[in-house]
This record gives C-alpha cells, structure tokens and sequence, in this order.
C-alpha cells in the first residue's frame, strides 16, 4: 500500500514537472507573437526603443499602423493577400489530389518502379532547398511557371514527398478486400480511388492539407526567386517590401501587417490542430 502511494505521488510529480516545462515552452512561442501584436500599436520610433513595453499614452498609435500598412505603396495590400490566397489554395489541392493518387499507386502495385519513385519522393524531403535554390529561378522562367497561376506546380514538386510518404503508409492499412468488393461490382481504377479509398483517405488529407497550407501561405523565399516582383507580390514579399525614402522600414506597420498575416494561419491550425496527429498516427501504421 505504501509502494501503490508513493508511486501515486512520483507520478503526480512527474506529470507537474512536465506541465511546468511544457507552460514555459508555450511562453516561449506565444513570446514573439505577443510582441508583434503591441508593437503594432506603437509609433515607429518606439518600436526600436521600447520593445517590450507595453503602448503608453506617448507611443499609442491605434489602428494607424493598419491603416499605413493596407494603403502603403503603389501595390495594393489586397492584391498581395489575393495572390497568396490564391497560390496556397491551388497548391495545397494540387498536392492533396495529385500525391495521394500516386501514393495509392504505389502502395498497391508495388512493382520496383513504384518503389523507386517512393523512395525518391522520401529522398526529396531530405534535400536542403538551397540546394536547387540557384537554378530554380531560371529553370522556371524556361517552363513559364513564373506567375502565380503556374507556380502551384512547382509547390507540387517542393510537397510531394512528404504527402506521398503520409498517404502511402495510411493506403498500407487499408483491407485490400474493400477494393476487390468495388472491382467485383464493376468500378474501374479511377471510380475506386474517388469513391472507394479518397473517403477513406480523409485523416491524412486533413492532416496533409493543414501542413501545406501553413507551409505556401507563409512561405517568402520560393515565390521571392520565381515570381516577377513588379507584377506579382505574396503577402511576405509584400511586407519584406514595406519601405520608405532612403530604406527606412515603418516597423509599426510591418508589425501590423504581419499580425494580419498570421490571424487566418493561427485560426486555421487551431480550427483543425485535433486531425494532424490522428492523421499521422493513421499514416505511420504501416510503412
């Protein structure tokens, strides 16, 4: 009995120790976001020299930053979130679509070009980008996938291994019994994928499709080599932009921009957080 409670009180310990790190490493994250929503309230001379105070009656600025931030420049704020809006909804559906196919392929044929193409899809995720970074733009221009309504194809690229690895270890668990069932009853390879396995397919999509989406909308180095700057502009290109006379930033409003940039990423992890790890507990069942 007295073994039985004083494990009870090492566990209770244990687990307050753990809260107590796990509270300061919540900290920690929620530190900069904190920073940059006070800060974009501020007056840009305060920003440098008062950090980390809170906005008093002499550095308060109210909803100015905003307001600075969607109208500064000849670029229009709303054509910079268009474009990201529209670049990472596009990519993220190429990538769900187009990997989770291929995944069940390969899954299900599993012939030595199948298992060649899976295993370079793993091999990809291990590539530092700066590895491709230099003749990416070049290679773009040559294939006109330089403007947002094309770049979704080389996100497809950029995002392939990691979806294709996560669709086919989820595919793996699935009774190949359900597909012979639909086959016996007349549907073809196509009519079987959509109707019978991408239902089933939907943790890990939810799972995948959260990744790629924080992953392309916050994303600043691969649209800042492919696209035209003067034509085209994402949301980071945009405030990385953010200048004045002589190349003075308006930290105020870079501050206020970037909060606004973050608000639908934090909402949407937050709205579907719960599926990423029943996704990827699903895809690490086998594989």
């Amino acid at each position: 009995m007295k073994r039985k409670s004083s494990d009870l009180r090492q566990e209770k310990r244990n687990k307050m120790v753990l809260t107590c790190v796990f509270a300061v490493l919540a900290v920690v994250y929620l530190l900069p976001i904190f920073l940059v929503l006070i800060n974009s309230f501020k007056d840009n001379a305060f920003v440098n020299t008062q950090t980390f105070a809170l906005p008093n009656g002499e550095s308060f600025v109210g909803w100015a930053n905003y307001e600075k931030g969607l109208t500064f420049g000849n670029y229009p704020f709303l054509k910079s979130a268009f474009y990201s809006l529209f670049i990472t909804i596009v990519s993220s559906a190429l990538i769900l679509l187009c990997t989770s196919m291929a995944a069940w392929y390969i899954s299900r044929v599993g012939s030595l070009v199948s298992k060649v193409v899976y295993y370079l899809c793993v091999f990809s995720m291990v590539v530092p980008f700066q590895m491709v970074m230099f003749t990416l733009p070049k290679t773009a221009d040559a294939l006109h996938l330089n403007t947002p309504w094309t770049i979704p194809v080389i996100y497809l690229g950029f995002g392939a291994g990691l979806a294709v690895f996560m669709f086919a270890g989820f595919v793996k668990s699935i009774p190949l019994e359900i597909e012979e069932a639909a086959a016996i009853d007349g549907c073809g390879p196509v009519r079987t994928f959509f109707s019978v396995v991408f239902p089933m397919l939907r943790p890990t999509m939810i799972s995948v499709g959260v990744l790629e989406i924080m992953w392309v909308w916050n994303d600043y180095l691969l649209p800042y080599l492919v696209l035209d700057r003067k034509k085209y502009m994402t949301i980071p290109i945009h405030i990385q932009y953010l200048k004045g006379s002589f190349g003075s930033v308006d930290l105020g409003a870079v501050m206020a921009l970037i909060l606004i940039s973050i608000i639908p990423v934090i909402v949407f992890y937050l709205t579907c957080q719960k599926y990423i790890i029943k996704g990827v507990a699903a895809g690490a069942v086998k594989g």
